[in-house]
């Protein structure tokens, strides 16, 4: 399965302080279909700002590792468009059906 993400990678102003199954302290990570943790290794790692997301069907972890409030918003447009269908706070993670994302968007609250 081939996996595509795009935006611009830089370094996230949030202030996590510790990695947590592979994904970076200020990062947001999705982890492979049905794979759980995925022995702490994330498929996808997005800093700040809005990312599209090809191929990405079924369950997956997404997790936000991110402090200061910023949070993840999962939606169905291209470009961070669209109507959002999970937030996801600082430190917490959900299991979501990603197939009808298209983007994932970080952003402050």
């Amino acid at each position: 399965m081939m996996t595509l993400a795009t935006g611009v990678l830089t370094a996230g102003p949030a202030q996590a302080t510790d990695s947590y199954q592979g994904c970076p302290a200020g990062a947001a990570c999705i982890y492979a279909q049905d794979k759980g943790w995925n022995g702490g290794h994330p498929d996808l790692i997005f800093w700040e700002g809005a990312y599209n997301l090809s191929y990405q069907e079924g369950n997956h972890i997404v997790f936000n590792n991110q402090t200061d409030q910023w949070k993840v918003e999962l939606r169905e447009g291209w470009n961070g468009t669209g109507t959002v269908r999970v937030y996801v706070q600082p430190g917490e993670h959900e299991v979501e059906n990603l197939s009808p994302i298209n983007s994932v968007v970080l952003r402050p609250a």
